[in-house]
């Protein structure tokens, strides 16, 4: 008697197959409509784009008349406190405006602007670094470059020059970017641009909730010895008074 088990093996693996290209057609559908809602997606980003804009036109007006409000903001961040050199913070008190835009076409890039007033370091009034995407070869995949303004320095003060020539502070700096004008500059690696990423996604959003960040920052370092100070003649008070105590005691027996 023949053995059924060649049949049934081979019944096994064709249903196997069958199933195997019905998940295929179900995922071929299911990729079909992430496609159409990434689609979608990018339509509702223009459109609200357009909407937040006055928003951000007023926001950034209001900010002009706050001193140091960028500085502030910057070495209250973590991530962009990391590449700040302490002769670009000085610089930055000159910054009045953040600006982060994508471009009409959202899938092709954006631009982040730093504007600023007339100072002593450089004669740009505007700083403009973009990042621009295009598909490779009608592809899936897509390439990324990005172009950095050239920074007009004035003489004598070109900032990477003097901190190539000064040794490093004690702070600690990002590994890949030493200080804040090389990652400006820098344009070599733009999808590991993290801190791009940082300033597009989280500091323009809502820049407030860092300038507001607590005992951080220029503003607080009044305050900050003010209270130590505090500190030092509270404690010098409560020993003066211990010692009274103790001569009170004394002269009662």
């Amino acid at each position: 008697m023949a053995s059924s088990e060649p049949v049934n093996k081979k019944q096994k693996i064709e249903t196997e197959e069958t199933l195997l290209e019905e998940i295929d057609t179900c995922q071929n559908e299911i990729d079909a409509l992430n496609e159409q809602a990434s689609e979608e997606i990018l339509k509702i980003e223009q459109k609200y784009n357009k909407l937040r804009k006055p928003f951000y036109e007023k926001r950034a007006l209001i900010i002009e008349k706050v001193d140091k409000f960028w500085l502030t903001t910057f070495i209250n961040h973590p991530r962009i406190s990391s590449i700040l050199q302490d002769q670009e913070e000085d610089c930055l008190h000159y910054m009045t405006k953040l600006h982060v835009e994508d471009f009409d076409d959202v899938k092709t890039g954006y631009r982040i602007s730093f504007h600023f007033k007339e100072n002593p370091y450089f004669e740009n009034d505007v700083l403009t670094k973009e990042f621009h995407l295009a598909a490779e070869n009608q592809s899936d995949n897509f390439s990324q470059t990005s172009t950095a303004t050239q920074i007009k320095w004035k003489e004598g003060k070109d900032l990477l020059k003097e901190l190539q020539s000064k040794p490093q502070s004690n702070k600690k700096r990002d590994v890949d970017h030493k200080s804040f004008f090389e990652w400006f500059l820098d344009t070599h690696d733009p999808p590991n641009d993290d801190i791009a990423e940082t300033l597009k996604d989280d500091i323009f959003p809502n820049p407030l909730q860092y300038f507001l960040v607590p005992d951080i920052g220029v503003y607080n370092d009044e305050d900050e010895s003010g209270a130590e100070d505090e500190i030092e003649e509270g404690s010098e008070q409560e020993i003066d008074d211990e010692e009274e105590l103790e001569e009170e005691a004394e002269d009662g027996e």
